[in-house]
């Protein structure tokens, strides 16, 4: 192997080592129903590299779930849920975490891009990542739910100390509400924090859609709700992601072990697999 290419591999597992150690716990909205056709997917494939993962349901289960909400499942009911999710996070492990990525089901997350990205912040102070998306016809924008999303510590505890304690600036969990990505980036611009752009050289990097569909060259005409409400014009083809994509949506089992073996297992010789983003040392250096 010639030395300059091993030299390259070397630095960059001492960066992927520098970055393995940010601290980041991934819950998984999942339903009874679903274990063994989406949940039991993410189980086996990208949830393996999270620091712990929780599974979010209405039933505590031996898969295992964490029953967040004591009611019937269903897409009204979204937000309840979301919100019990988020306070039973913050109650059992506030202090144990860095970061905590809130997923569905069906997303499909690659941590080392997520873990390079949050790299850049400091989870001391309140940020919320993710695929920004515009809300309705105003300024204010929010973080798509399917493609998830990611809070530092100091953004989970705003949500849970300060916005759940303030029922006429964040959603009551009483209340039935689908829009639970909508709701929590209510609470959060109520208290000052604001969803900040995931976008990585230039381009998306979290998706509401997986590969096959993000890709093509003609996805989303100017009618499609996603363009309507992509708050950056979306890209089509492969310019309509960035080359450290961090999730997809919409990712069923089939595509789960796809992606898990093209990503971690196959490998183009000559390709520059191993290149790193020029910008690596500023991003393991110092976060802001």
């Amino acid at each position: 192997m010639p030395r300059s290419f091993a030299a390259n591999i070397g630095g960059q597992n001492e960066i992927s080592q520098h970055l393995s150690k940010i601290r980041i716990l991934c819950w998984i909205m999942t339903y009874p129903s679903n274990l063994n056709k989406s949940a039991i997917h993410v189980r086996n494939t990208w949830a393996k590299r999270c620091t712990k993962t929780l599974y979010m349901s209405s039933e505590n289960t031996a898969f295992p779930t964490i029953a967040v909400v004591d009611h019937l499942e269903g897409r009204k009911y979204l937000w309840p849920k979301c919100r019990g999710a988020h306070q039973y996070v913050y109650d059992h492990h506030v202090d144990d975490f860095d970061w905590f990525l809130k997923a569905d089901d069906d997303t499909y997350v690659i941590m080392e891009n997520l873990r390079m990205l949050v790299a850049q912040y400091d989870p001391n102070k309140p940020f919320h990542l993710g695929r920004r998306l515009k809300y309705k016809e105003t300024e204010r924008s929010f973080m798509s739910g399917g493609a998830g999303y990611v809070l530092s510590r100091e953004a989970l505890k705003i949500l849970v100390e300060e916005a759940f304690q303030s029922p006429e600036k964040c959603t009551p969990i009483t209340v039935v509400e689908e829009q639970e990505d909508v709701n929590v980036a209510r609470c959060l611009w109520n208290f000052g924090v604001m969803p900040i752009d995931a976008l990585i050289g230039g381009r998306e990097s979290f998706h509401c859609f997986a590969p096959p569909i993000v890709l093509q060259p003609d996805a989303f005409p100017r009618e499609h709700w996603y363009a309507r409400h992509s708050y950056h014009p979306l890209k089509r083809g492969p310019e309509c992601c960035s080359e450290y994509s961090i999730s997809f949506h919409y990712v069923d089992g089939y595509w789960m072990y796809m992606l898990e073996y093209m990503i971690y297992h196959m490998r183009p010789f000559g390709v520059g697999y191993y290149d790193c983003p020029d910008n690596i040392m500023s991003i393991v250096g110092k976060p802001t």
